[in-house]
């Protein structure tokens, strides 16, 4: 049986929650979802300027979970980028 997931601390609320480039064609690649988790973890690492540990004591996780969030995150908008794929955060 999996451990069950803990609640990570997220402090903000996102003021837009849909990112969608200019295509002509719209409908051919599914949204990538993007969670809050890995929405406050950009936003501590990339926006915030923090380091990893602190980053990580702030969402109440540890350092090596906070990497793969993060990591996740670098993932996911990577791949939005490249494809041209709307962004959601959910």
């Amino acid at each position: 049986m999996a451990r069950p997931r803990l609640k990570r601390r997220i402090q903000f609320t996102p003021r837009a929650t849909s990112f969608k480039p200019k295509i002509a064609d719209e409908g051919f690649f599914e949204p990538i979802k993007l969670t809050l988790e890995e929405a406050e973890a950009l936003r501590l690492k990339n926006v915030v300027g923090l380091d990893q540990t602190k980053a990580a004591k702030i969402m109440k996780t540890s350092q090596s979970t906070f990497q793969r969030i993060l990591t996740s995150a670098y993932r996911k908008v990577s791949q939005a980028i490249i494809n041209g794929q709307e962004i959601t955060i959910k």
